[in-house]
């Protein structure tokens, strides 16, 4: 039987991008909030941080972790196929234009995975926090470790230097999907850097500080973009009231 207390580290994260409709995240983010927390985790996974994208109003992120891939596949199965979905599901497909946009992903390291616990969640009628959340998520090469080693060993420690550290940094995993019900990204090499500020002005400086550091304007940031595929996704972020991450 899975665990319903799948609090700590979890293994394998999904970053997921969800387009909607025009005028329909609300109706989502209120329907998720009531019926697809508690009951995603009573099979096993933990839902980590729902967030409106500030820069579209029309796009849900969210993340959940998973304690291994087996682990993943049988909570998957579990919640797709039963009742809530079932009931539910429906609804929410409904707000939906696309939800193909995942990321499968897992921490670079011990030291920079995301804990937290469904203890600590408020509870359902609680307000948004007043916190903002950056996720940049850089683009490589597919096999090409540089880009992720630059982001590790010369681009965090000026971030944890000029402004808050990072609340993790996450990279590809590579395993194959095993729930082929839900389509993610393949081919990916990405590194991911989530961060979590009290406000926007916050983040600005921070960038504006990481970009003036001698360090990174001369070496780190020049190496990376000489790495990268394309240039970073940067999601600005607001997290629900239920949401973990914030």
């Amino acid at each position: 039987m899975p665990s319903t207390d799948p609090a700590g580290q979890p293994a394998v994260i999904e970053l997921r991008q969800y387009t909607l409709r025009p005028g329909r995240r609300d109706e989502l983010m209120e329907l998720f909030d009531r019926e697809f927390v508690e009951t995603q985790e009573d099979t096993g996974m933990i839902v980590l941080g729902q967030f409106r994208d500030l820069d579209d109003p029309d796009r849900f992120v969210w993340l959940r972790g998973f304690q291994d891939m087996t682990a993943r596949h049988h909570a998957l199965t579990a919640f797709y196929g039963g009742p809530v979905w079932a009931e539910h599901g429906p609804q929410a497909n409904a707000t939906m234009i696309s939800s193909d946009d995942v990321l499968l992903l897992r921490p670079l390291s011990t030291e920079t995975g995301l804990t937290v616990s469904p203890t600590q969640r408020p509870r359902e009628s609680a307000s948004a926090p007043d916190r903002f959340v950056a996720a940049t998520v850089w683009s490589f090469p597919p096999g090409r470790s540089d880009g992720t080693a630059l982001i590790r060993d010369g681009l965090l420690p000026v971030l944890r230097t000029t402004g808050p550290a990072p609340l993790a940094v996450l990279t590809t995993e590579t395993a194959p999907n095993t729930f082929t019900r839900l389509p993610v990204r393949t081919g990916e090499n990405v590194t991911a850097v989530f961060t979590s500020y009290p406000d926007g002005d916050a983040h600005r400086r921070h960038v504006a500080e990481t970009q003036a550091h001698p360090l990174a304007r001369k070496e780190i940031l020049p190496d990376i973009e000489r790495e990268q595929a394309s240039a970073p996704q940067v999601l600005r972020l607001a997290p629900t009231g239920r949401s973990l991450i914030r």
